[in-house]
């Protein structure tokens, strides 16, 4: 799938299970390892679980490779390495604290 189309799978299935702050950057020519990078806030661990459950899913369902995972819920974050997307979920607290989106303040961001 073209990896557009995958950010687009992707954010329809964290805003399903109602992740908020989504931002979707687009990283192409600044990162040799991912197009793009989203990150969404979760409010709970179980709203993580949930978020990243519904990305497995509608991946699978869509034919899509496997991802690989990384954190767990209970710890306040959660990474999916999809090749072409990498999604990063947190809790605010988390998110604020590892501020990620500023790593990458000069790349454009997608509505």
């Amino acid at each position: 799938m073209e990896s557009l189309k995958l950010v687009g799978l992707i954010r329809e299935a964290l805003l399903s299970k109602k992740g908020t702050d989504l931002a979707v950057i687009d990283v192409r020519g600044l990162s040799p390892i991912t197009d793009y990078v989203v990150i969404v806030t979760g409010a709970t661990a179980p709203q993580l679980k949930a978020l990243s459950g519904a990305v497995l899913r509608d991946l699978k369902e869509a034919g899509e490779q496997p991802c690989r995972r990384s954190g767990e819920p209970d710890d306040g974050w959660v990474v999916l390495d999809c090749f072409d997307v990498v999604i990063h979920m947190f809790e605010k607290s988390l998110r604020d604290y590892y501020a990620i989106e500023e790593l990458w303040t000069g790349a454009p961001r997608l509505e």
